[in-house]
C-alpha cells in the first residue's frame, strides 16, 4: 500500500493541473484576461506555500540548494509560458496534444540519463497514451489540416511539452533531501518571477484582484501550484521521471471531465475512447510492476529457511 502512495500523489497532482482549463474558462466568462489568472495564480500559490513552509518546514538551505531550486522553478514557468503561447495561435485541441508528448520525452529523458533502455510496458504504455491523446484531445475529426496550422505555434507547443517533461525530471532529481513544502517554495518562487516577468504583474494595483479575481488566483494557487507542485516534489522521486510522465497524463481526462462539469461542453463518443485509453496507459506499468513485486515476493518466501 505504500508503493501504491507516490504513484497516487502523481496522478492527484496531474488531475490538479488538468482542472485548471475550466476553471480559466469561467474566470474569462466573467472579464478577466488569461494572462491575469495566471499571474494570480502564481502569486497565491506562493503565498499558500511560503505560510505552510513557516508553520511547518523552517529548515535552513545551503546557497548552493536555493541556486538549484529556484533553477527548476524556471522549467516550471516555462510550461505555462509557452503553452499559453501555443493556445493563442492553434486550436486547443492541437495545442493540448502537443503539450501531451511530454509523456514520451519523459521516458526518453530517464532512458538517456540512467543509460538504460525504456521497459516494454513503458513503450506500450506510451503507444497507447499518444493514441488516446489523439483522440480525447478531439484531433481525430478535426476538420483543420496541418497545412493551416501556425508554425510558431506548434513550435511552441512542443517547447511546452519538454519544458513540463524537464520539471517533472528534475523535481524527482534536484533537492531530493530537502522538505517538500522548502523545496516546492523555492521552484514556486523561481517559475513566478518568470511569469509575472512575462505576463506583468499589473493584475495586482489595478483594481482586479478586489473586482473578483482573487477568487479564480486562490482556486488556481490552490490546484495549479500548491496540490501539484508539494505533491511532484513528494512522489516524483520515488517513481522516477519516467512513470511520473506516464501517470501524469491524467491530466488530460481531468481536464475533459472537467470540462464538462464546470463548463458544460460536449464530450463526443471518441473522447470517452480516449479518456479510457488514457487510463489504461497510466495502468499498464503499474499493473507490471505489482506483478513483478509479487514475484520477487514469492522467490524470496520459497528461498527462506523454513522455521521450526
Amino acid at each position: 500500500m505504500n508503493k501504491l502512495k507516490y504513484p497516487l500523489l502523481i496522478l492527484i497532482g496531474a488531475a490538479s493541473y488538468g482542472v485548471l482549463s475550466s476553471i480559466m474558462k469561467v474566470g474569462i466568462k466573467e472579464g478577466f484576461h488569461v494572462n491575469q489568472m495566471l499571474g494570480s495564480q502564481y502569486l497565491f500559490g506562493w503565498a499558500l506555500l511560503l505560510l505552510l513552509m513557516l508553520i511547518f518546514s523552517r529548515k535552513k538551505l545551503s546557497a548552493k540548494q536555493w541556486i538549484a531550486l529556484l533553477a527548476v522553478g524556471v522549467t516550471m514557468s516555462g510550461t505555462s509560458v509557452f503553452y499559453g503561447k501555443a493556445v493563442e495561435r492553434l486550436p486547443a485541441s492541437i495545442a493540448v496534444v502537443l503539450l501531451f508528448q511530454f509523456t514520451w520525452i519523459g521516458v526518453l529523458m530517464e532512458a538517456v540519463a540512467d543509460r538504460r533502455f525504456p521497459s516494454r510496458s513503458k513503450l506500450i504504455s506510451i503507444v497507447i497514451l499518444i493514441a488516446g491523446t489523439l483522440l480525447a484531445g478531439g484531433v481525430v475529426g478535426e476538420s483543420s489540416g496541418a497545412a493551416a496550422l501556425d508554425v510558431r505555434g506548434v513550435i511552441y507547443g512542443l517547447i511546452s511539452a519538454f519544458t513540463f517533461a524537464l520539471y517533472m525530471f528534475v523535481s524527482g532529481r534536484v533537492g531530493t533531501e530537502v522538505p517538500a513544502f522548502n523545496k516546492s517554495f523555492l521552484m514556486t518562487t523561481g517559475a513566478g518571477v518568470i511569469v509575472l516577468a512575462v505576463f506583468s504583474p499589473a493584475f495586482i494595483w489595478d483594481g482586479s484582484l478586489v473586482e473578483g479575481l482573487w477568487k479564480y488566483g486562490l482556486l488556481l494557487g490552490v490546484l495549479g501550484v500548491l496540490i501539484p507542485v508539494v505533491f511532484f516534489a513528494i512522489g516524483m522521486p520515488k517513481v522516477g521521471s519516467g512513470t511520473g510522465a506516464i501517470l501524469g497524463a491524467a491530466e488530460l481526462p481531468a481536464a475533459v471531465l472537467a470540462s464538462v462539469f464546470l463548463v458544460h461542453e460536449h464530450v463526443s463518443g471518441m473522447q470517452w475512447m480516449g479518456i479510457v485509453l488514457i487510463f489504461i496507459g497510466i495502468g499498464v506499468p503499474q499493473i507490471r510492476f505489482s506483478r513483478r513485486k509479487r514475484v520477487q515476493q514469492y522467490d524470496h518466501n520459497e528461498s527462506a529457511p523454513a522455521k521450526g
